[in-house]
Formats: structure tokens, C-alpha cells, sequence
């Protein structure tokens, strides 16, 4: 990737130097300069683009939105559709089925949750519950409900770093 982020800074280096050179010209009022220094100059507006994209790792210019979030806390500690069939508990129709050793793990993963983490945690992740959902069925706040699900997200990171069960296979 340095090979990459090498080629286009030598890029961005020729086209700066192409743009500088049809200044004297474009200045004059040589309107096929002026043309060729706008379009060397929006070339040059996007080498820079991915220049900034390759060096932070991140899409340049977004401010809002998920790009703020970093991509630690998008971070999935199971996969949801093993999670769901875990829930459900059948076989029948489901994407995934699970083996015993599987579900052996998700019990390891979850047996150090209370009872109100395990159950926001499975409504959440197993079955597709919005958090006001869960927080409706429960009769507890949103806001527990997200102070729950945190819980058992970091209880259950932690398993999964000690536990030798949650390691293997």
C-alpha cells in the first residue's frame, strides 16, 4: 500500500507541476490553457482526495454520519445470524445451524450475563428487537436497555479474551 500511496503523491507532484506551467498561459486569456488548467486542477483535486483517503483510512470530508463512529464500535461479537438461530433453537429453516460445540460456545459466551443483560441481549441480537421494543416489552427504560446491551457487549469481549472454550475452533 506505501508502492500505492508513493504513486499518487508522484502523481499529485507531475500535475501540480503540469498545472503551474499553464498559469503564465491561462493568465494571459489563452482559453485552451484555461481549459486544460481546469481540468489538470480537478485531477489534482482528486489524487488529493484518495492521497487523504489512503494516508487516515477514512472517507475524506464526511463529518457526520457513521464515518464518525470508529469502526471499533461497529464491531460485531457474534455473528448475528448464529446468534438468531441460537434464540430460536431450531434447526428447521435456518440459515445456520448450529452444532452442539456452537452452541456450547454462545452459552460459554453468555453465562457470566444477568438475567435482564441476557434477555435485552438476546431480544436485541437474536431476535431483531429495536430498543424501544425492548424496552416497551421489559417495561424499563431505553436507556437501560442500551446500558444492559453495553454490559453484556463487554462482558462478553471479555470471555471471549480468556476463556479457552470461546478460543477454539
Amino acid at each position: 500500500m506505501h508502492d500505492l500511496l508513493k504513486g499518487y503523491k508522484a502523481t499529485w507532484k507531475g500535475l501540480n507541476a503540469a498545472y503551474e506551467a499553464r498559469r503564465a498561459s491561462a493568465e494571459a486569456g489563452n482559453e485552451v490553457a484555461m481549459a486544460e488548467r481546469q481540468i489538470i486542477g480537478e485531477m489534482r483535486g482528486e489524487v488529493e482526495w484518495i492521497i487523504e483517503w489512503l494516508e487516515t483510512g477514512r472517507r475524506p470530508g464526511n463529518r457526520r454520519g457513521i464515518e464518525r463512529r470508529a469502526a471499533y464500535e461497529r464491531e460485531k461479537l457474534m455473528d448475528p445470524v448464529r446468534m438468531q438461530a441460537f434464540v430460536a433453537r431450531s434447526t428447521a429453516g435456518s440459515p445456520c445451524n448450529l452444532t452442539e460445540w456452537q452452541r456450547f460456545q454462545l452459552e460459554e459466551a453468555m453465562c457470566t450475563l444477568s438475567t435482564r443483560e441476557r434477555e435485552c441481549y438476546e431480544l436485541h441480537y437474536g431476535m431483531c428487537f429495536s430498543l424501544g421494543e425492548i424496552a416497551n416489552l421489559l417495561q424499563i427504560k431505553k436507556g437501560s436497555v442500551q446500558s444492559y446491551l453495553k454490559s453484556a457487549d463487554a462482558k462478553i469481549k471479555e470471555m471471549k479474551l480468556n476463556s479457552l472454550f470461546l478460543s477454539a475452533g
